[in-house]
């Protein structure tokens, strides 16, 4: 614990001793000299959960973090580097970390590059992702950190080429890396092997894919405006991106190959925008679902609306369905006593977002509800700026769910409520 307050200490008095003019002199210094542009914040977060967890430490969240957004414009591209410096009481760890270290560049006129670490996105969801398989951090959303470490960085490729007809983004990850999912680490979940929860108390070992070319990864999206509506199509080619197999019988978790195809349209409806998502999954080694260790095919689909409903008032709802392909094959292969999932799992969102005093206060709610699992998962916040450069939060993630089993009931143990104080320059 001492090399964490060691950083938290140095951290804190970063943030509190340079006035605004002060920094934003060092800002016009370096831009002046070498043409760099610098944007970062400091910021300390802490959590607690509101109730004893057999399985998982105390606190849920205790850290200092410093990042660094540092951009160059060389005229025939844009190199950017933004990173993280973590200092982690929870796990007792001072790490780095880079979001951001790559070049963008327009080899041609209607071509767009960008090469290098990236975080990558696409699709309509509301925080529900259908065609969007690029990597998340699901540990860091259920924790309490800023929405912005949901989306996790990949080292890529990206290509976006531009027509009158249609835009076209290519996207090629050399290195398939994998969302940071729930495992035992952190935060407690539900074990099938043991029939109960889990955390670090059994923590399961990850199948390795860190070949270039046998676990790469490539996706395509192929977007239209026609007059305000947006239209676009997909496709992909790697690895569920949470690991839904397992081999036996050293158990351990396998990322199970996945072909997805999929469609979006996102248009004003009435006073609000509504969009419809869809797409269909093909897990290549479920052996149409035969595999029981391996997650079978699925279509899923997405329907939203948003809208503003009063003074700076929005809200916005969303329904979502999975339906899982080969079932009865499913069912007739399950272990026994194992719950078995549903055919249809159905998920509801509502988020309601309540600016007040001139937009310097921010009241959010987000909410799942599944009516096929019975669970939900809420995740209100208050942000209130003090200034420009102050800003102070507060929030909770709260799960409730009838089963253990179910996936925001397995996190019911799990919910917390965090603060945090950030100083951005």
């Amino acid at each position: 614990m001492k090399k964490i307050a060691l950083l938290i200490v140095p951290l804190l008095l970063l943030a509190a001793a340079p006035a605004r003019s002060d920094m934003q002199a060092v800002k016009d210094g370096l831009y002046d000299t070498a043409g760099i542009d610098l944007y970062g914040f400091v910021e300390v977060r802490g959590g607690l959960r509101s109730q004893d967890d057999d399985y998982a430490n105390d606190p849920s969240l205790a850290e200092a973090r410093l990042q660094l957004d540092l951009s160059r414009d060389f005229g025939w591209g844009i190199f950017r580097a933004k990173g993280d410096l973590l200092a982690d009481a929870v796990v007792d760890q001072v790490s780095g970390r880079m979001r951001d270290l790559n070049l963008l560049f327009t080899p041609l006129a209607n071509v767009d590059m960008k090469i290098g670490r990236q975080v990558l996105t696409w699709g309509t969801g509301d925080l529900l992702f259908i065609n969007d398989l690029f990597a998340k951090d699901w540990q860091s959303f259920f924790i309490g950190r800023d929405d912005e470490y949901l989306k996790a960085p990949s080292n890529a490729v990206k290509s976006s080429i531009f027509f009158d007809m249609v835009n076209i983004d290519l996207v090629y990850i050399p290195i398939f890396e994998g969302s940071k999912h729930i495992r035992g680490k952190r935060l407690s979940y539900w074990n099938s092997l043991l029939g109960r929860r889990a955390g670090e108390d059994f923590i399961f070992n990850l199948e390795e894919r860190n070949s270039a070319g046998r676990d790469s990864e490539y996706a395509i999206r192929l977007s239209r405006y026609i007059s305000s509506t947006e239209l676009a199509l997909y496709g992909y080619h790697g690895f569920w991106q949470t690991p839904e197999g397992m081999s036996m019988p050293d158990i351990k978790l396998r990322y199970p190959r996945l072909t997805a195809f999929g469609a979006s349209l996102r248009a004003p409806v009435l006073d609000g925008i509504g969009n419809i998502e869809t797409g269909y999954y093909h897990s290549g080694q479920s052996d149409s679902g035969r595999d029981p260790l391996t997650r079978n095919s699925e279509y899923r689909l997405l329907l939203g609306y948003e809208q503003e409903v009063g003074h700076e008032l929005t809200a916005g709802l969303q329904y979502y369905l999975e339906w899982m392909m080969d079932y009865d094959d499913y069912k007739e292969r399950l272990a026994p006593g194992s719950p078995a999932k549903d055919e249809y799992r159905s998920v509801v969102t509502l988020r309601l977002t309540k600016l007040l005093m001139s937009q310097t206060l921010t009241l959010s709610m987000f909410a799942y509800y599944s009516p096929t699992d019975k669970d939900c998962y809420i995740k209100p916040k208050v942000q209130y700026k003090l200034s420009d450069q102050w800003l102070i939060e507060g929030g909770g993630n709260i799960f409730i769910g009838s089963d253990n089993h179910t996936f925001f009931g397995q996190f019911e143990d799990n919910t917390n409520a965090y603060a945090a104080v950030r100083w951005s320059f």
